[in-house]
């Protein structure tokens, strides 16, 4: 057998002296020799495959737990373990990446203020406990600042949604402005996830997702946790907001599952994140989106999603009338289908002001 020295290893693989001797301790690249006198480690050449390969995943920024469960893997399983990891890193790429963008905005001065100051929100809210469930869980919010949507689940589930959006409440008279509001919002999911843990009394099982926008005068800030959503109506043309915090959406994202597969799949119903009377379950999403006259949001819990197709929820966006009978429809649309949840939304338009805006702080 060839023996290389460690030093000889290390420039074969790329990897360097330091973190080989690191890699031996945590028992993840041990070395095929080690000299009972001198303690000098050699290694074999046939080991030289596997690491690379931890080379190369330390590279994509893994973390070394997470290489020890690769490495000991078959290469195809390691190929979707990659993948998985990858996607990963993407989705909590492209939240930070509208927080880069909204902070480069911020502190050069870009912002559109002249053409938005004179912007407000009319908004309608409706919820409804179907035609299955016993009681609806959910809750929903409006108001001049806060548009709100939480889906309870457990035993407690009522009272942890209740929770929820009770906890952000406050944002409607806080002081506002573009450059803290994020923080503000991340203050406020802190405090509402310790109002959740309280008023589940105990009960692990029970929870809320939590989808919100804040509205600054210019900007809307979200904050989402869990598989409600936030959809945007622009020129005519929908657009989903959110990114569903579910285990279907985490297997879709990876590979794993088809997008036609999700409704059949036996954990369709369970959340990856949201706010729990147990354990952390996860962060929630922050995003600032720019506001235009003319945009129409919503805000729906899944008994909305799971039974109305997005094409559907458009059309029905986009009618006209009174948006209070825009946020009926949606609820009737639902029933109509099954009913099989709970359903609520909060329909809000961006309109030009007709009256001088209030101060925002």
């Amino acid at each position: 057998m060839k023996w290389l020295t460690i030093g000889a290893f290390a420039k074969a693989c790329r990897l360097s002296p330091k973190a080989l001797r690191l890699y031996d301790e945590l028992d993840l690249l041990r070395p095929a020799r080690v000299d009972p006198e001198t303690g000098y480690r050699y290694y074999a050449a046939e080991q030289l495959e596997a690491a690379r390969l931890v080379a190369w995943l330390r590279r994509l920024g893994m973390p070394l737990a997470r290489i020890r469960e690769v490495c000991g893997l078959p290469a195809g399983r390691a190929a979707q373990e990659i993948r998985a990891y990858w996607a990963r890193v993407e989705a909590e790429t492209a939240v930070r990446g509208d927080l880069a963008a909204f902070l480069v905005d911020h502190l050069s001065g870009e912002s559109r203020r002249d053409t938005t100051a004179m912007l407000e929100l009319r908004y309608a809210a409706h919820s409804d406990r179907g035609h299955v469930r016993p009681a609806n869980q959910d809750t929903v919010y409006a108001g001049r600042r806060l548009l709100a949507v939480a889906d309870g689940c457990g035993a407690a589930g009522a009272s942890a949604s209740a929770a929820a959006v009770r906890a952000l409440k406050f944002l409607e008279d806080a002081e506002l402005s573009a450059g803290n509001v994020l923080n503000l919002l991340d203050d406020a999911v802190r405090s509402a996830r310790e109002a959740v843990r309280e008023a589940a009394e105990g009960s692990t099982d029970a929870g809320t997702t939590l989808t919100a926008l804040l509205w600054t005068g210019s900007r809307l800030a979200l904050v989402h946790i869990g598989d409600s959503r936030a959809y945007l109506l622009r020129d005519g043309e929908l657009f989903r907001i959110t990114h569903d915090h579910s285990v279907v959406q985490s297997l879709i994202d990876e590979g794993r599952l088809a997008p036609e597969e999700a409704g059949s799949h036996p954990q369709r119903m369970l959340l990856a994140k949201a706010l729990s009377g147990g354990a952390s379950s996860g962060t929630p999403d922050l995003k600032l989106h720019e506001a235009r006259g003319g945009d129409r949001y919503l805000l729906c819990s899944d008994g909305l999603s799971r039974e109305v197709c997005d094409r559907r929820i458009r059309e029905l966006l986009g009618g006209g009338g009174e948006l209070a009978d825009v946020a009926r429809g949606l609820v009737d649309e639902a029933n109509a289908v099954g009913g099989a949840d709970n359903v609520s939304v909060v329909v809000a338009d961006v309109v030009f002001a007709t009256r001088p805006p209030a101060s925002a702080g």
